[in-house]
């Protein structure tokens, strides 16, 4: 009978903090309690199970999708968004807005942002963001060199100086190409001295926002220029590559592809972007899930911003 009045009291205490809304101190006080054992009740209310917790994930929200992603790939956090079709475009664009939704509030004062300026996922995300006042990025750095075809490598120049601009910081362009003819045609650009002080920012990121890409690479980096060549491509598959972030190569497994080409590459290496405080991957669509997949298994990516359809299929691989 003694610990029944003891849970009676105990529930009354509950309901009027957790229903009633009142504070401690007057709850204390109308029970002629002290406050300490008013909070130690509550603490145990818990433990006994007479307050529960429950989490009603809104409609169009998949924390389900989620968890099964964090759980599966070792993943710390993933976002799926809402997606009327699974079509590219339409992928990109709700990606798109969530990143940017999420950049908004969680960018820390002083960040160096490192953006990969070949996506166009990336691209939609910078189009949803709104000016930001309070916390402002120290700097924009381009991870992957984005000189190419003059009709198009005004993408890359755009994406990072228009987040730059959004975000308080300063540009830091890759004014090179992504992919260069030779290693020695990289070394050579590669001392240019504007070059050099983009690229020894790579150290000091601590925001990297990437793409994934399919060995097949998309239409926007095709008409670049920044690939390689249909031989090239080949050579990588049947090295076992699945997919790229900033042409940087890997396998189903998450290991590293190296072959030569990967010394004609300016931009971010894949070691570097493990040492960054926080990676996000924007990726999606049926076409790159193996690529996605791959991704997740490297350890680098910390949180994923994909769809609901690509999340499924990740799970159900």
């Amino acid at each position: 009978m003694a610990r029944l009045n003891e849970l009676r009291l105990m529930s009354r205490v509950a309901q009027m903090y957790h229903i009633e809304g009142r504070r401690q101190a007057e709850i204390a006080q109308h029970l002629r309690l002290s406050q300490a054992t008013v909070s130690r009740m509550l603490k145990r209310a818990e433990a006994e199970d007479i307050v529960r917790t429950s989490v009603i994930p809104p409609a169009g929200t998949y924390s389900d999708l989620e968890g099964a992603l964090r759980e599966k790939y070792g993943l710390p956090e993933a976002v799926v968004v809402e997606c009327s079709e699974d079509r590219d475009g339409a992928v990109m664009a709700r990606i798109g807005e969530a990143a940017a939704h999420l950049l908004e509030v969680t960018l820390a004062p002083g960040e160096i942002i490192g953006v990969s300026s070949w996506s166009q996922t990336i691209f939609k995300m910078v189009e949803n963001i709104h000016p930001q006042k309070s916390a402002q990025a120290k700097y924009v750095v381009q991870t992957l060199g984005g000189m190419g075809d003059p009709s198009v490598q005004t993408h890359a120049t755009q994406l990072t100086t228009r987040l730059a601009r959004l975000t308080g910081a300063e540009p830091k362009l890759l004014p090179v190409q992504g992919v260069t003819t030779s290693r020695e045609a990289k070394l050579l650009m590669q001392a240019d001295p504007f070059v050099r002080e983009t690229m020894d920012l790579f150290g000091s990121i601590t925001l990297a926002i990437v793409g994934i890409g399919a060995v097949e690479p998309s239409e926007l980096l095709a008409r670049s220029g920044n690939i390689f060549s249909s031989r090239e491509l080949s050579d990588l598959a049947e090295a076992g590559a699945v997919g790229d972030i900033s042409l940087r190569f890997f396998d189903k497994n998450g290991k590293a592809v190296k072959t030569p080409l990967d010394d004609r590459v300016i931009g971010i290496p894949l070691e570097d972007l493990e040492r960054v405080d926080r990676v996000i991957a924007l990726a999606g669509g049926s076409k790159k899930t193996a690529a996605i997949a791959g991704a997740l298994r490297i350890s680098v990516i910390d949180m994923l911003v994909t769809d609901k359809f690509t999340a499924q299929r990740l799970i159900d691989l």
